[in-house]
C-alpha cells in the first residue's frame, strides 16, 4: 500500500510539472497571439515605389551631417541611399546589426523577413530585440525597434518563410538583398533568386569564433554557385544551435555587411565582390581571399544555365531551411527508448550505464546524475583511455548488479543525434574492442527530458 501511494505521488508531481510547464507554453502562444500588427505580412504583397527625393530637407541634414561630411557619400550619395530599397533575409545575428546600420544610414525601405519568433537564446547576439519580446515574431519586432532609431524608413516586416513560391516575387520588388539567413538551403535559394531577378546579394556568416563575408552577382562577379556549386553533405553542416557563437562575431560581420549594402546603395560601390573577407575572432585579425571569376559553366550564372527557375532546396541540399537543431534519424525503433522509458529505468533502479557523449564544455552547462561523458570524437577515434574507462564503468555496473548480465548502456546528448551515432560506434566495438554492449539512443536527448520529464532542468 505505501508504495501505491509513492507512486501516485510521484505521478502526480510529475503531472504538476506537465501543467505547469503547458501553461507557460500557453502563455508565451497567448503573447504571440496579442503582439499581431496589421502591418505585418504573412504573405507577399506588391509596394508602391518608392518616392524619389531632389533635395536634403533641413532635418534630412541634421540627422546624416556626419556622414553627409564624407566626400566618398555627399548630398548625392544620401539622396541614393534614400530612393534604395533593401531585403533583409533573416532578422537574427546578422540581420539585427544590418538593418540598425542600414536605418540609421538612412536608407529609403527596408524589408525585414523572418519565420521566426523571438527566444531568450537569442538575445545574446540579436540586439534589436529585447525581454519583453519573447514570443514575438522577430521581423515585427525588428521593425518596431528600427522605426523608434529612424521613423523616416519605411519598414515592411515579413513574418513568413522564403520559399521557392514567393522568393522572386519578393525579392523582385527590392534594389539589394542581405543574406543574413544561417542554413546552408536558404542561401542556395537566396542566391538563385537574386541572380534570376538580376539583384546584388551581400552574403555573411558567423559560427563560434569565425566569421565571412562577400557580394554575390555583382558588377560581373561570381555568384553562390559559382563557388558551391553543389551542397555540402548535412551531417558535415554546422549551426549556431549545434557549434554556438559568441554574439559579437555576427554583429561584427553585421556590421561589416552593412557597410557594403551602403557603398552599393549610395553608388560607391562594394570592394567584396570578388574577394572573401574572413574575420578570426581569436586572434582579432581580417584577411581576404581573392575568389575566381564567374563560371561559364555555373548552372546558374553561366552561359547556358540549367537552373532557369527556382526548384525544391530542402530536397537539393537534403537538409530544412532553418536554423534549429536537425533531427537525424539513424537507428530502428528497438534500438531506441523514450525519456519516459528512462524515467522509469532511473525510477525503478534498473542496473545501466548512462553514457553522456556530449562535448566537455556542454557537460559543464547541465548533466544527468551519474551519467559518464565520453565525447562522441573520442569514441569515433577509438581513444584508449576513454575506451578503457568505459570499459571499467560497465564492469562496476555489472559487479554492483550481481555480475550475471552485462548491464545495458544508455547514450544520451543535447538533441538525440550524436547519441544516435555513438550507438552505431559502440555496435562496432562491441565483443571486440569493449566486452559485449547492448547500447541505445535517448530520443530527443536532454532537452526532451527537459521538455516532457523535468522543467528545471537547464535548457540551452
Amino acid at each position: 500500500m505505501t508504495q501505491e501511494v509513492c507512486y501516485l505521488k510521484a505521478q502526480l508531481k510529475e503531472k504538476e510539472k506537465e501543467i505547469e510547464a503547458l501553461k507557460n507554453k500557453l502563455a508565451i502562444l497567448e503573447k504571440k497571439s496579442d503582439s499581431l500588427d496589421p502591418e505585418l505580412h504573412d504573405r507577399v504583397t506588391p509596394l508602391p515605389l518608392l518616392k524619389a527625393k531632389t533635395a536634403l530637407s533641413n532635418e534630412d541634414i541634421m540627422r546624416y551631417s556626419r556622414q553627409l561630411l564624407l566626400p566618398e557619400l555627399g548630398v548625392q550619395g544620401q539622396l541614393n541611399l534614400s530612393k534604395t530599397s533593401v531585403l533583409i533575409v533573416g532578422c537574427g545575428g546578422l540581420g539585427c546589426p544590418v538593418a540598425q546600420y542600414l536605418a540609421a544610414a538612412g536608407i529609403g525601405r527596408l524589408g525585414l523577413l523572418d519565420y521566426d519568433e523571438v527566444e531568450l537564446n537569442n538575445l545574446h547576439r540579436q540586439v534589436l530585440h529585447g525581454e519583453e519580446n519573447q514570443g514575438q515574431a522577430k521581423a515585427l519586432s525588428a521593425a518596431n525597434a528600427i522605426r523608434r532609431l529612424n521613423s523616416r524608413v519605411e519598414c515592411v516586416p515579413y513574418h513568413l518563410q522564403l520559399s521557392s513560391e514567393n522568393a522572386m516575387q519578393l525579392i523582385q520588388q527590392y534594389d539589394i538583398v542581405a543574406d543574413c539567413s544561417d542554413n546552408v538551403p536558404t542561401r542556395y535559394l537566396v542566391n538563385d533568386a537574386c541572380v534570376l531577378s538580376g539583384k546584388p546579394l551581400v552574403s555573411a556568416s558567423a559560427l563560434r569564433m569565425e566569421g565571412q563575408l562577400t557580394a554575390y552577382n555583382y558588377d560581373g562577379g561570381p555568384c553562390y554557385r559559382c563557388l558551391y556549386p553543389v551542397p555540402p553533405p548535412p551531417e558535415t553542416v554546422t549551426n549556431c544551435s549545434d557549434g554556438g557563437v559568441l554574439g559579437v562575431v555576427p554583429g561584427i560581420m553585421g556590421c561589416f555587411q552593412a557597410l557594403e549594402v551602403l557603398k552599393i546603395a549610395s553608388g560607391q560601390g562594394s570592394s567584396c565582390g570578388q574577394q572573401l573577407v574572413m574575420f578570426d575572432a581569436e586572434s582579432a585579425r581580417f584577411r581576404s581571399i581573392r575568389l575566381r571569376p564567374k563560371k561559364s559553366s555555373c548552372a546558374v550564372c553561366g552561359e547556358q544555365p540549367s537552373v532557369t527557375q527556382l526548384v525544391d532546396y530542402e530536397a537539393l541540399c537534403g537538409s530544412a531551411a532553418t536554423d534549429k537543431c536537425r533531427r537525424l534519424k539513424l537507428l530502428s525503433r528497438d534500438q531506441r527508448i523514450t525519456v519516459q522509458d528512462y524515467k522509469a529505468i532511473v525510477d525503478n533502479a534498473e542496473p545501466h550505464l548512462l553514457l553522456d557523449v556530449r562535448p566537455f564544455v556542454e557537460v559543464d552547462i547541465c548533466h544527468l546524475p551519474g551519467s559518464l561523458n565520453i565525447p562522441l570524437s573520442s569514441l569515433e577515434e577509438r581513444r584508449s583511455e576513454h575506451i578503457q574507462l568505459l570499459q571499467e564503468r560497465i564492469r562496476q555496473v555489472k559487479q554492483k548488479a550481481g555480475g550475471i548480465n552485462w548491464p545495458p548502456v544508455y547514450v544520451v546528448c543535447k538533441q538525440g543525434n550524436d547519441s544516435q551515432k555513438a550507438v552505431q560506434v559502440l555496435e562496432k566495438m562491441s565483443g571486440t574492442e569493449v566486452d559485449n554492449i547492448s547500447a541505445k539512443d535517448v530520443c530527443g536527448g536532454l532537452m526532451a527530458w527537459a521538455q516532457r520529464i523535468d522543467p528545471t532542468f537547464p535548457q540551452y
